[in-house]
């Protein structure tokens, strides 16, 4: 019982220095009279991905632990790291199919957005695309999974271990939740949603259960936190390309924030539910979760 209510206590610690500082700093930039679609709202928006570290570190010296111990930081790569790496692009192209399914007729290559693209960059559409999404995937292992780290470890780092214990769906939909809630004071500034910031919320709260459970999955099978940096930094690589052929899409039907995304991120996690329970046999779906080391595959 002992265990149990440290435990708590410590996520609710880890989760209140988290909520209070990104809080703070849109408060403070909604005071200042900031425009989140803007240099400063981009700086705003990658600043904000370091306070999960910033309230990991307050929530170790609590517990007298040193800063990054116990939190599932390992350089020991295996094929896990490359399966999760690789998945990213898999939901995103799937996304973009249910995009273009519900685009109809608003699907075209002659956008706004992307004509300029043409225009900068001298090639055509499919020269285009695959030139983005190598530069994505590329950034997505290098500058994308420095900053997303930030956010990772404590997410798949620090909470995922105050969870151990408690099942795997449980704990990726109580921490998608948190993590989509956290979300709320930038979301309401114009991040994702900028039409529909309210409602954003409860999408963006949908958003992050269901990426956590695929991205919660690969950090359990990798035994590193490292990957799940990679996921995330790759994923924000690559999400803004789903939109590239429609103008002026529906934000809460269209793109990786809306319904599009969603029904992708649904099959990929039923996908690797059947994958853990009828081709690993590790059901890691249906067990408490085990922060297991790092494989040697």
């Amino acid at each position: 019982m002992k265990n149990v209510a440290s435990s708590f206590k410590n996520r609710v610690l880890y989760i209140a220095v988290a909520y209070l500082l990104m809080g703070a700093a849109c408060l403070g930039f909604w005071l200042s009279g900031g425009k989140y679609q803007s240099v400063a709202g981009g700086v705003l928006g990658a600043c904000c991905m370091l306070f999960p570290l910033l309230a990991t570190m307050v929530a170790q010296a609590v517990e007298h632990k040193p800063l990054l111990r116990d939190l599932g930081i390992s350089w020991k790569i295996n094929r896990w790291w490359f399966a999760g790496w690789l998945v990213v692009p898999f939901v995103v192209l799937l996304a973009a199919l249910f995009t273009w399914v519900f685009a109809g007729s608003d699907f075209t290559l002659h956008t706004i957005a992307f004509q300029r693209l043409e225009e900068q960059m001298k090639m055509g559409p499919a020269a285009i695309v695959a030139v983005t999404a190598f530069s994505g995937m590329v950034a997505g292992i290098t500058v994308n999974a420095l900053v997303a780290f930030g956010e990772e470890v404590g997410w798949r780092g620090y909470l995922l271990r105050q969870f151990a214990g408690c099942g795997f769906l449980k704990t990726a939909v109580l921490t998608g939740i948190v993590w989509g809630l956290w979300h709320a004071p930038i979301i309401l500034l114009g991040h994702n949603y900028p039409n529909h910031p309210v409602s954003g919320v409860f999408f963006m709260v949908v958003l992050c259960v269901l990426l956590s459970v695929i991205i919660q999955y690969f950090r359990i099978k990798s035994g590193s936190v490292l990957v799940a940096a990679v996921m995330h930094g790759t994923f924000n690589a690559l999400a803004g390309m789903v939109l590239f052929f429609v103008e002026n899409p529906n934000e809460l039907l269209m793109g990786m924030e809306g319904a599009a995304g969603f029904l992708s991120m649904a099959l990929v996690a039923v996908g690797l539910f059947l994958f853990d329970r009828y081709v690993t046999l590790d059901n890691i779906f249906t067990s408490p979760v085990l922060l297991q080391a790092p494989q040697n595959d």
